[in-house]
Protein backbone atom coordinates (compact mmCIF):
# COMPACT_ATOMS: atom_id res chain seq x y z
CA UNK A 1 0.00 0.00 0.00
CA UNK A 2 2.66 2.36 0.92
CA UNK A 3 5.13 1.46 -2.68
CA UNK A 4 1.91 2.21 -4.14
CA UNK A 5 1.13 5.50 -2.56
CA UNK A 6 4.60 6.35 -3.44
CA UNK A 7 4.49 5.49 -6.44
CA UNK A 8 1.14 7.61 -7.11
CA UNK A 9 3.47 10.83 -5.38
CA UNK A 10 6.39 10.28 -7.28
CA UNK A 11 4.84 9.75 -11.02
CA UNK A 12 2.85 13.11 -10.02
CA UNK A 13 6.12 15.52 -8.78
CA UNK A 14 7.31 14.35 -11.83
CA UNK A 15 5.50 16.78 -14.01
CA UNK A 16 5.47 19.55 -11.32
CA UNK A 17 8.96 19.36 -11.30
CA UNK A 18 9.05 19.87 -15.11
CA UNK A 19 6.48 22.41 -15.47
CA UNK A 20 8.34 24.44 -13.15
CA UNK A 21 11.80 23.63 -14.23
CA UNK A 22 10.60 24.70 -17.92
CA UNK A 23 8.41 27.63 -16.70
CA UNK A 24 10.17 29.27 -14.15
CA UNK A 25 10.55 32.58 -16.22
CA UNK A 26 6.54 32.66 -15.90
CA UNK A 27 6.17 31.63 -12.47
CA UNK A 28 8.72 34.37 -11.13
CA UNK A 29 6.66 36.71 -13.05
CA UNK A 30 3.44 35.30 -11.72
CA UNK A 31 5.09 36.18 -8.10
CA UNK A 32 6.26 39.55 -8.70
CA UNK A 33 2.73 40.40 -10.67
CA UNK A 34 1.19 39.16 -7.56
CA UNK A 35 3.40 40.84 -5.18
CA UNK A 36 2.57 44.08 -7.10
CA UNK A 37 -1.29 43.50 -6.87
CA UNK A 38 -1.12 42.57 -3.28
CA UNK A 39 0.22 45.99 -2.48
CA UNK A 40 -1.71 48.23 -4.64
CA UNK A 41 -5.34 46.22 -2.75
CA UNK A 42 -3.25 46.23 0.55
CA UNK A 43 -2.23 49.97 0.74
CA UNK A 44 -4.39 51.99 -2.27
CA UNK A 45 -8.03 50.03 -2.84
CA UNK A 46 -8.69 48.88 1.01
CA UNK A 47 -6.86 51.79 2.79
CA UNK A 48 -9.68 54.37 0.34
CA UNK A 49 -12.16 51.73 0.69
CA UNK A 50 -12.37 51.66 -3.37
CA UNK A 51 -14.48 48.62 -4.87
CA UNK A 52 -12.75 45.76 -6.73
CA UNK A 53 -13.65 43.12 -9.09
CA UNK A 54 -14.31 39.30 -9.13
CA UNK A 55 -12.90 37.32 -6.23
CA UNK A 56 -11.14 40.11 -5.08
CA UNK A 57 -14.20 42.44 -5.25
CA UNK A 58 -16.12 39.83 -3.12
CA UNK A 59 -12.99 39.64 -0.22
CA UNK A 60 -12.90 43.28 0.00
CA UNK A 61 -16.95 43.87 0.17
CA UNK A 62 -16.75 41.01 2.66
CA UNK A 63 -13.75 43.11 4.98
CA UNK A 64 -15.44 46.35 4.93
CA UNK A 65 -19.22 44.63 6.06
CA UNK A 66 -18.12 42.27 8.53
CA UNK A 67 -14.31 42.88 9.22
CA UNK A 68 -13.54 39.06 7.46
CA UNK A 69 -9.79 38.81 6.18
CA UNK A 70 -9.97 39.33 2.75
CA UNK A 71 -7.51 36.16 2.79
CA UNK A 72 -10.26 33.82 4.00
CA UNK A 73 -12.24 34.98 0.81
CA UNK A 74 -10.12 34.81 -1.56
CA UNK A 75 -8.59 31.52 -0.79
CA UNK A 76 -11.89 29.75 -0.46
CA UNK A 77 -13.38 31.63 -3.36
CA UNK A 78 -10.78 30.49 -6.03
CA UNK A 79 -10.58 26.65 -4.26
CA UNK A 80 -14.25 26.69 -5.12
CA UNK A 81 -13.83 27.63 -8.87
CA UNK A 82 -10.74 25.33 -8.84
CA UNK A 83 -13.04 21.93 -8.36
CA UNK A 84 -15.58 23.25 -10.50
CA UNK A 85 -13.56 23.39 -13.02
CA UNK A 86 -10.52 21.05 -12.07
CA UNK A 87 -10.99 18.76 -15.22
CA UNK A 88 -11.03 21.54 -17.99
CA UNK A 89 -8.08 22.82 -16.22
CA UNK A 90 -4.37 22.36 -17.64
CA UNK A 91 -1.66 21.73 -14.84
CA UNK A 92 0.34 24.40 -15.78
CA UNK A 93 -2.16 26.83 -15.34
CA UNK A 94 -2.96 25.33 -12.39
CA UNK A 95 -0.01 25.62 -10.77
CA UNK A 96 0.06 29.36 -12.33
CA UNK A 97 -2.92 30.06 -10.78
CA UNK A 98 -2.31 28.57 -7.01
CA UNK A 99 0.92 30.50 -7.22
CA UNK A 100 -0.87 33.84 -7.55
CA UNK A 101 -3.72 33.12 -4.97
CA UNK A 102 -1.23 32.06 -2.77
CA UNK A 103 1.36 34.56 -3.39
CA UNK A 104 -0.96 37.12 -3.77
CA UNK A 105 -3.27 36.31 0.19
CA UNK A 106 0.45 36.07 1.90
CA UNK A 107 1.60 39.52 1.14
CA UNK A 108 -2.09 41.48 1.57
CA UNK A 109 -1.22 40.10 5.05
CA UNK A 110 2.79 41.37 4.99
CA UNK A 111 1.78 45.10 3.38
CA UNK A 112 -0.61 44.88 6.75
CA UNK A 113 1.72 44.88 9.21
CA UNK A 114 3.76 47.96 7.39
CA UNK A 115 1.68 51.00 7.01
CA UNK A 116 3.36 53.65 4.44
CA UNK A 117 2.07 57.56 4.66
CA UNK A 118 -0.33 57.65 1.64
CA UNK A 119 -2.01 60.73 -0.29
CA UNK A 120 -4.88 62.16 0.76
CA UNK A 121 -5.91 62.88 -2.81
CA UNK A 122 -8.40 60.00 -3.56
CA UNK A 123 -7.79 60.74 -7.56
CA UNK A 124 -4.40 60.53 -7.41
CA UNK A 125 -4.55 57.18 -5.24
CA UNK A 126 -7.16 55.84 -7.83
CA UNK A 127 -4.84 56.29 -10.60
CA UNK A 128 -2.02 55.02 -9.00
CA UNK A 129 -4.33 51.96 -8.07
CA UNK A 130 -4.99 51.94 -11.89
CA UNK A 131 -1.39 51.97 -13.25
CA UNK A 132 -0.36 49.20 -10.68
CA UNK A 133 -3.02 46.83 -11.38
CA UNK A 134 -2.70 47.13 -14.94
CA UNK A 135 0.70 46.48 -15.15
CA UNK A 136 1.02 43.58 -13.11
CA UNK A 137 -1.65 42.03 -15.16
CA UNK A 138 0.05 42.60 -18.01
CA UNK A 139 3.02 40.97 -17.01
CA UNK A 140 0.79 37.87 -15.62
CA UNK A 141 -1.19 37.69 -19.01
CA UNK A 142 1.75 37.82 -20.87
CA UNK A 143 2.95 34.58 -19.36
CA UNK A 144 -0.43 33.28 -19.99
CA UNK A 145 -0.33 33.35 -15.81
CA UNK A 146 -3.42 33.69 -13.99
CA UNK A 147 -4.66 35.84 -10.40
CA UNK A 148 -7.38 33.21 -9.97
CA UNK A 149 -11.09 34.32 -9.65
CA UNK A 150 -13.34 35.28 -13.30
CA UNK A 151 -9.68 33.91 -15.06
CA UNK A 152 -10.86 30.31 -14.26
CA UNK A 153 -14.32 30.94 -14.92
CA UNK A 154 -13.31 32.00 -18.35
CA UNK A 155 -10.88 29.29 -18.92
CA UNK A 156 -13.34 26.71 -18.24
CA UNK A 157 -16.14 27.88 -20.06
CA UNK A 158 -13.79 28.59 -23.36
CA UNK A 159 -13.04 25.28 -22.93
CA UNK A 160 -16.31 23.59 -22.02
CA UNK A 161 -18.72 25.72 -25.07
CA UNK A 162 -16.11 27.89 -26.83
CA UNK A 163 -17.25 31.18 -25.73
CA UNK A 164 -15.79 34.31 -24.32
CA UNK A 165 -17.09 35.17 -20.94
CA UNK A 166 -16.66 38.80 -21.16
CA UNK A 167 -20.19 40.04 -20.98
CA UNK A 168 -20.55 37.48 -18.17
CA UNK A 169 -17.33 39.24 -16.12
CA UNK A 170 -19.07 42.68 -16.97
CA UNK A 171 -22.71 41.37 -15.42
CA UNK A 172 -20.95 40.37 -12.59
CA UNK A 173 -18.53 43.30 -11.55
CA UNK A 174 -21.38 45.45 -12.07
CA UNK A 175 -23.12 43.81 -9.65
CA UNK A 176 -20.46 43.80 -7.11
CA UNK A 177 -20.31 47.37 -7.75
CA UNK A 178 -23.81 48.20 -7.54
CA UNK A 179 -23.60 46.17 -3.87
CA UNK A 180 -20.58 48.20 -3.19
CA UNK A 181 -22.56 51.12 -3.33
CA UNK A 182 -24.66 50.97 -0.56
CA UNK A 183 -21.56 49.88 1.42
CA UNK A 184 -18.79 52.24 0.35
CA UNK A 185 -20.72 55.18 -1.30
CA UNK A 186 -21.23 56.42 -4.40
CA UNK A 187 -17.88 58.74 -4.13
CA UNK A 188 -15.99 55.71 -3.07
CA UNK A 189 -17.14 53.49 -5.87
CA UNK A 190 -16.90 56.29 -8.71
CA UNK A 191 -13.20 56.62 -7.44
CA UNK A 192 -13.05 53.01 -8.12
CA UNK A 193 -14.29 52.62 -11.24
CA UNK A 194 -12.09 55.53 -12.65
CA UNK A 195 -9.42 53.27 -10.99
CA UNK A 196 -11.05 50.49 -12.83
CA UNK A 197 -11.13 52.12 -16.12
CA UNK A 198 -7.14 53.37 -15.50
CA UNK A 199 -6.32 49.51 -14.87
CA UNK A 200 -8.23 48.40 -18.56
CA UNK A 201 -5.94 50.93 -20.47
CA UNK A 202 -3.08 49.95 -18.91
CA UNK A 203 -3.13 46.42 -19.06
CA UNK A 204 -4.21 46.74 -22.51
CA UNK A 205 -0.72 48.62 -23.34
CA UNK A 206 1.28 46.69 -21.54
CA UNK A 207 -0.25 43.74 -23.47
CA UNK A 208 0.48 45.13 -26.38
CA UNK A 209 4.19 46.76 -26.12
CA UNK A 210 5.14 43.84 -24.45
CA UNK A 211 4.83 41.32 -27.43
CA UNK A 212 4.89 44.03 -29.95
CA UNK A 213 6.56 43.11 -32.72
CA UNK A 214 6.88 45.24 -36.63
CA UNK A 215 6.26 42.57 -39.64
CA UNK A 216 8.63 43.52 -42.69
CA UNK A 217 7.36 42.98 -46.20
CA UNK A 218 10.77 43.15 -48.80
CA UNK A 219 10.75 43.35 -52.29
CA UNK A 220 14.52 43.71 -52.99
CA UNK A 221 16.97 42.69 -56.06
CA UNK A 222 19.44 41.23 -53.26
CA UNK A 223 17.11 39.08 -51.57
CA UNK A 224 20.17 36.66 -50.59
CA UNK A 225 21.98 39.30 -48.22
CA UNK A 226 18.48 40.94 -47.29
CA UNK A 227 18.19 37.40 -45.77
CA UNK A 228 21.52 36.70 -44.36
CA UNK A 229 21.36 40.42 -42.69
CA UNK A 230 17.95 39.26 -41.25
CA UNK A 231 19.34 36.18 -40.09
CA UNK A 232 22.68 37.57 -38.75
CA UNK A 233 20.28 40.30 -36.04
CA UNK A 234 18.96 36.48 -34.66
CA UNK A 235 15.89 36.47 -36.44
CA UNK A 236 13.99 34.53 -38.98
CA UNK A 237 13.05 35.29 -42.86
CA UNK A 238 10.39 33.31 -45.15
CA UNK A 239 10.88 33.60 -48.79
CA UNK A 240 7.51 33.84 -50.63
CA UNK A 241 7.64 33.50 -54.71
CA UNK A 242 5.61 36.38 -55.94
CA UNK A 243 5.22 38.16 -59.89
CA UNK A 244 5.14 41.66 -60.56
CA UNK A 245 1.71 42.54 -62.14
CA UNK A 246 3.12 44.75 -64.68
CA UNK A 247 6.35 43.12 -65.81
CA UNK A 248 5.30 39.78 -64.94
CA UNK A 249 8.67 39.17 -63.75
CA UNK A 250 9.46 36.71 -60.97
CA UNK A 251 9.65 38.48 -57.74
CA UNK A 252 11.04 37.10 -54.96
CA UNK A 253 8.88 38.62 -51.69
CA UNK A 254 10.68 38.44 -48.03
CA UNK A 255 8.97 38.00 -44.93
CA UNK A 256 10.33 38.51 -41.39
CA UNK A 257 9.02 39.47 -37.98
CA UNK A 258 11.49 42.34 -35.90
CA UNK A 259 11.70 43.95 -33.10
CA UNK A 260 11.84 48.20 -33.32
CA UNK A 261 15.52 48.60 -33.40
CA UNK A 262 16.04 45.78 -35.88
CA UNK A 263 13.76 47.21 -37.85
CA UNK A 264 15.64 50.78 -38.04
CA UNK A 265 19.00 48.57 -38.63
CA UNK A 266 17.23 47.57 -41.83
CA UNK A 267 15.89 50.40 -43.29
CA UNK A 268 20.09 51.02 -43.04
CA UNK A 269 20.97 48.35 -44.77
CA UNK A 270 18.50 49.21 -47.74
CA UNK A 271 19.62 52.29 -48.17
CA UNK A 272 22.67 51.39 -48.43
CA UNK A 273 22.52 48.09 -50.39
CA UNK A 274 19.48 48.41 -52.24
CA UNK A 275 18.14 52.03 -52.40
CA UNK A 276 15.15 50.81 -55.12
CA UNK A 277 13.94 48.09 -52.62
CA UNK A 278 10.75 48.27 -50.94
CA UNK A 279 9.97 48.01 -47.80
CA UNK A 280 6.49 47.53 -45.91
CA UNK A 281 6.11 47.64 -42.29
CA UNK A 282 2.99 46.99 -40.20
CA UNK A 283 2.35 45.98 -36.53
CA UNK A 284 2.41 42.21 -35.37
CA UNK A 285 0.88 42.77 -31.71
CA UNK A 286 0.86 38.98 -31.30
CA UNK A 287 2.94 36.90 -32.09
CA UNK A 288 3.21 33.23 -31.57
CA UNK A 289 6.11 30.60 -32.08
CA UNK A 290 9.89 29.37 -32.01
CA UNK A 291 11.55 32.80 -30.55
CA UNK A 292 8.53 34.46 -29.55
CA UNK A 293 5.58 34.05 -27.07
CA UNK A 294 5.37 30.58 -26.34
CA UNK A 295 1.56 28.44 -27.46
CA UNK A 296 2.00 26.77 -24.05
CA UNK A 297 1.42 30.11 -22.57
CA UNK A 298 -1.94 30.18 -24.12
Amino acid sequence: MRLRLNFKISGLLAPLLRIIREEWKAFTIVIAASIVQAFAVRYFTMHYSFPDLGVSGIAVLTNYMFGISPNWVIIAGNILLILWGRKDLTLRFLLLTLTSISIFSTFLSVFEAFPLPLPDDKFMATVITGLLKGISGGMMFNVGGSAGGTDIVAMVMRRRYGMEVGRFSIFINLFILGLSIGVVGLESVVYGAVGLYVTGIMLDSVTRNFDKRKQAFIITNIPDEVSHFISSKGKGVTRLEGCGGYTGQPRPILVSLLEPRQVVQLKRFLKEKDPKAFLSICDATEVLGQGFKSWRSL
